[in-house]
């Protein structure tokens, strides 16, 4: 059965800093479809992070490159437990994120977010099985 992929690309400063950050958080890159100016960041079977020097990363667009400062989008991945997001966490500033929030505790989700060095905002959350189920709605 087809299973649909997404690839998010983002426009990195150095390419060897943001290969290091990531693989540091435990991803792998995929060689094949790497080289000197890129990097394929598997996170999943169906996500794949696609970082690209900003030079390469304009080669796919016509408009803008966006600062490090303004945000137009928040890659948000799932954790399996509650302490499964501090690990990442945890791990992600050791290899030089910067903590962008404090923790969200919903009681039915919990997340934490993070700065990757380039800027781009990762939450990593944890929500409850039941909940995404049709458990008791969440009000």
């Amino acid at each position: 059965m087809y299973q649909q992929m997404i690839f998010p690309n983002l426009p990195v400063a150095d390419i060897e800093v943001s290969k290091k950050f990531f693989t540091s958080l435990g991803y792998t890159l995929n060689e094949q479809f790497s080289d000197e100016h890129s990097a394929s960041v598997v996170v999943s079977d169906h996500i794949v992070i696609m970082l690209l020097e900003k030079p390469k990363y304009a080669e796919f667009t016509t408009k803008a490159i966006a600062d490090a400062d303004t945000s137009e989008v928040l890659l948000a991945l799932n954790a399996e437990s509650r302490e499964k997001v501090d690990e990442m966490l945890d791990r992600a500033i050791a290899a030089g994120a910067k903590e962008t929030r404090d923790a969200q505790d919903l009681g039915f989700m919990y997340g934490r977010a993070f700065d990757d060095p380039d800027g781009h905002t990762f939450e990593i959350f944890w929500m409850d099985p039941a909940a995404v189920e049709g458990g008791p709605e969440q009000g």
